[in-house]
């Protein structure tokens, strides 16, 4: 029997833990955490894949308050030996050791590509990929900075997370005006793939970024693009046997992926 006998893949983004929306970020982790209970045994990987927290400094010797539920949840599945990968966002930008020192979860800050069940994947939280975007690629090349970094973590924590929640909240106004897919010409992602999937062998794209539940097919009839959607209005993730193309499903929602075949 092969050792991944119903065991699944799970990939997941854009929790926003912190951020109250149209249900409290509590009873939001909450759900979540039930969530990852419900697929715990049968998981064999779980992605990560940016914006778990709405904001996030990492301090050497301090932990934002909240998250003490999703934070627990990780721990258990990292005990029960399942395997985590965590990406990070626009909004949790500055996640670096924590989670790699108490569970051994890898950080990554750039996108990857992975085999997966012999499927090449190219994993990455989406922001500041493809064209366009030039104000936030140049505000994230200097929020990576390592200085500006030593500078803010100076600051008492209180007076940072402040300032975190209100960069997070000028963010979530910017990108509010593009939550509705706007067609394939002005989607940053879809060029992204577009192009990279012309010079590349990669079978499936995980983004989360954009709150879309997309499902696009690639123009070279080979790949597929799945955009992860959000903890916020869908509730949703991607699923995986390793057999059939990964599937959108949602919790305790109806949501219905939007599906593109140009």
């Amino acid at each position: 029997m092969s050792i991944h006998q119903n065991k699944k893949i799970y990939f997941a983004s854009d929790f926003h833990l912190g951020m109250d929306g149209k249900i409290s970020s509590i009873d939001r982790e909450k759900k979540i955490v039930q969530w990852l209970t419900s697929i715990q045994e049968n998981a064999e990987e779980i992605y990560l894949v940016g914006d778990i927290f709405d904001y996030w400094f990492e301090y050497k010797r301090v932990i934002p308050k909240g998250f003490t539920r999703i934070l627990g949840k990780l721990a258990t599945l990292a005990d029960k030996g399942i395997k985590m990968y965590f990406f990070s966002g626009n909004h949790d930008l500055w996640m670096y050791q924590y989670l790699t020192d108490e569970m051994g979860i890898p950080i990554y800050h750039q996108p990857i590509i992975k085999k997966i069940r012999g499927k090449n994947f190219y994993i990455g939280h989406g922001d500041g990929l493809g064209p366009g975007d030039h104000g936030y690629k140049m505000l994230k090349s200097i929020m990576s900075n390592k200085l500006c970094q030593r500078i803010f973590s100076m600051l008492h924590p209180n007076l940072a997370i402040k300032i975190m929640r209100k960069c997070s909240q000028l963010s979530r106004e910017s990108e509010s005006e593009n939550v509705d897919f706007l067609g394939i010409e002005k989607e940053w992602l879809i060029a992204f793939v577009e192009e990279h999937g012309q010079k590349n062998d990669i079978d499936y794209y995980v983004f989360g970024h954009r709150h879309l539940l997309l499902q696009y097919h690639l123009t070279n009839h080979q790949s597929l693009y799945y955009n992860l959607g959000d903890w916020l209005t869908h509730q949703s993730y991607l699923e995986f046997d390793g057999i059939n193309d990964p599937k959108l499903r949602t919790y305790e929602t109806d949501y219905k992926p939007l599906i593109i075949r140009p």
